[in-house]
């Protein structure tokens, strides 16, 4: 006969040493079980910090790579102050960087309803040359059927409501990047408090950004210039590129309390077959792969099966928090993150949750600069 207490201290002794919510379901005479691990629910509480409004970087330094870099090591939580161009000598030959080679597109439009009263479209997606999924801000939300004029020139039609956003149809002939490009705006994070500028427009993107579709930059990759490239090249370290179009939910807080509960937004990527074979090649020959920024770790784990990586061009909405098991990345380069944002919760769950929010700790005493414009840390 089974015995139910002896099952009872198996679950208990499994709950107390992983430290982890077990939860075991029996039927029937023969008593026929199933336990199943999850993780320990998590409270976005937890990964929340106090952080002083000038630490907020509102200006990129007047180089790409003068910035300061944070090295927090994995193993031991030992951290070291450094520069940016430091980031050479923590590096070893035959080390992959992969970055992530998306443009953020001039996605923010202001104009106003057909009833008069005022709008902010900012395009999250581009659908086809005359359709747009876009975030909309008014008093009151438009309905289908409604008429938006945006920046005095172009008439936008509402013509359904998807999730969270709009479903806009542009009334021209031109292409929607071409009309972004020719009338849009910069769309800067809602924490830089200042107008675009020419400098903006330069320094809110990359240097090697190819594929137009991003609403924020993978910012990460603004630490990066045409010297610190060639250094690479010197050192015998491989520069690869995926792409994955940053979508403006980067920024927005989780709107529930248990992390587990959040649904996480959907975005574009694609990783070609020349990059995947270099990847696996390069975990094969137990070789480091270094994630240039969380959009390139969000593409390459969402790719992953069996420790290897495969070709892919669509969406993901991998949603990584800590008890992720990753199976690519061997390092990260990043930038500080905003408290309790998916993207803070990304990175406690490569390096844990107390050694990052010890190392956040430590930036702040040490005066590093924040978020997009801000200083960055090489974890591994």
């Amino acid at each position: 006969m089974f015995d139910h207490a002896w099952v009872f201290l198996l679950l208990r002794k499994l709950h107390v040493e992983s430290n982890r919510l077990v939860i075991a379901r029996w039927s029937g005479a023969k008593c026929r079980f199933k336990l199943k691990l999850m993780s320990s629910i998590m409270n976005i509480d937890q990964f929340l910090y106090d952080l002083p409004q000038e630490l907020i970087a509102q200006q990129p330094n007047e180089k790409r790579s003068q910035s300061r870099l944070l090295y927090l090591n994995r193993a031991t939580g030992e951290k070291k102050d450094l520069f940016f161009q430091d980031l050479l000598s923590l590096l070893t030959a035959g080390d992959v960087l992969v970055f992530n080679d998306t443009k953020v597109i001039p996605a923010r439009l202001l104009g106003e309803k057909s009833t008069g009263g005022q709008v902010e479209v900012l395009v999250e997606r581009i659908v086809n040359d005359h359709t747009v999924l876009a975030h909309v801000r008014a008093n009151r939300s438009p309905k289908p059927g409604n008429q938006l004029l945006l920046e005095n020139t172009l008439t936008v039609h509402v013509v359904a409501r998807v999730d969270d956003l709009f479903e806009l149809s542009f009334e021209s002939e031109q292409p929607v990047l071409q009309i972004l490009e020719t009338i849009g705006r910069l769309p800067l994070p809602p924490y830089v408090t200042h107008s675009p500028t020419a400098l903006d427009a330069e320094r809110y993107q990359t240097v090697f950004a190819c594929h137009p579709g991003a609403v924020a930059a993978p910012t990460a990759g603004l630490h990066f210039d045409d010297d610190l490239f060639e250094a690479l090249q010197s050192k015998n370290i491989r520069c690869l590129f995926v792409t994955l179009h940053v979508g403006a939910g980067t920024f927005q807080p989780l709107r529930v309390n248990t992390i587990e509960d959040h649904t996480m937004h959907s975005e574009y990527l694609a990783i070609s077959e020349d990059v995947c074979q270099a990847i696996n090649t390069a975990k094969q020959q137990g070789r480091r792969v270094i994630a240039v920024g969380t959009t390139v770790v969000r593409c390459l784990e969402s790719v992953a099966t069996g420790g290897r990586v495969a070709p892919f061009r669509g969406e993901t909405n991998i949603f990584i928090y800590p008890g992720f098991e990753f199976q690519i990345i061997d390092g990260l380069v990043t930038n500080f993150h905003l408290p309790g944002s998916t993207l803070l919760l990304l990175v406690s769950a490569f390096a844990k949750q107390q050694p990052i929010l010890a190392a956040y700790q430590h930036a702040i005493e040490q005066r590093y600069r924040f978020f997009s414009y801000g200083d960055a840390m090489f974890i591994a």
